[in-house]
């Protein structure tokens, strides 16, 4: 499981930097054509770029990945919103960041024996036993 939790980690890493934080430090015509349309003052181009770094390497960071899960997951909320707000299309745009936080709140799942034992998929025999589901052998 951590292997792919791991792969699912260098797969957000490998789309993010390029296609996110990069063209926010570069001042990129399509960062600041984005952030124009959701109504945005560009000046905070990049801010949002550090932001998304900080968290992100945060993410990639075992120590720390749970500290950079929630900061990205509040970053994410702050861009549905703003698409929610500026009336972008909701499958593409609006509902893209939940695509997101889900990808990565399974990746760190998946590579995070802690947060798998906080968060168990499955759930236990003993919790079925409590509940009276099933019998005590």
């Amino acid at each position: 499981m951590a292997r792919a939790g791991w792969i699912m980690t260098a797969l957000l890493v490998l789309f993010l930097l390029p296609a996110s934080v990069a063209p926010k430090f570069l001042n990129a015509s399509a960062a600041v054509a984005a952030l124009t349309a959701l109504d945005w003052p560009t000046r905070y181009l990049l801010l949002l770029g550090v932001i998304e770094l900080t968290g992100l390497v945060l993410f990639v960071i075992p120590r720390t990945s749970l500290l950079g899960a929630i900061l990205m997951t509040g970053l994410l909320g702050g861009a549905i919103a703003s698409h929610l707000r500026a009336g972008s299309p909701m499958f593409t745009h609006t509902l893209f960041g939940v695509y997101l936080g889900l990808f990565m709140w399974t990746a760190l799942w998946l590579r995070s024996e802690p947060l798998r034992a906080l968060l168990p998929w499955e759930r236990s025999p003993a919790a079925e036993r409590a509940e009276g589901l099933t019998p005590a052998l």
